[in-house]
């Protein structure tokens, strides 16, 4: 359903960092993008045939050269192949600037095998990284 998920960053180097952690915990690089002009933005997922396949997150100055701010609302789930993926990403993002929205953990309220854990990245904006299935 998705082409791709733009998140506005106030410093590049920093947001490089810290997806570069919690992506390597659920096995997702950066993509790549040669020959184009991408100065100014980092992603990671699917980039391919110019964009022609494109499933990413991407992260950026905002185009309009404001301030990026973090959504009220918005959040970006993620998906983990496992339990323990779900672990390892909440806690590279703790090592590398973001901040818990909720420990990893069964949310039985939203069902019996949904396993996840929510948090933000450096600039705010809210990530949660989910596992469904009893795989831990």
């Amino acid at each position: 359903m998705f082409s791709y998920i733009c998140l506005g960053t106030a410093d590049l180097i920093k947001a490089g960092l810290f997806y570069d952690a919690v992506f390597h915990a659920i096995g997702v690089k950066r993509c790549d993008t040669p020959g184009e002009d991408w100065e100014g933005w980092i992603g990671w997922g699917d980039y391919e045939i110019g964009g022609a396949r494109e499933m990413a997150l991407w992260v950026g100055k905002p185009f309009n050269d404001q301030v990026a701010s973090a959504g009220n609302g918005t959040m970006v789930a993620l998906k983990a192949s496992t339990w323990q993926q779900v672990d390892d990403f909440h806690a590279a993002a703790i090592k590398n600037g973001g901040t818990s929205e909720g420990a990893p953990g069964l949310r039985p309220q939203y069902n019996a095998d949904f396993y996840a854990a929510y948090l933000r990245d450096p600039d705010g904006n809210k990530l949660a990284v989910v596992c469904r299935g009893r795989t831990r």
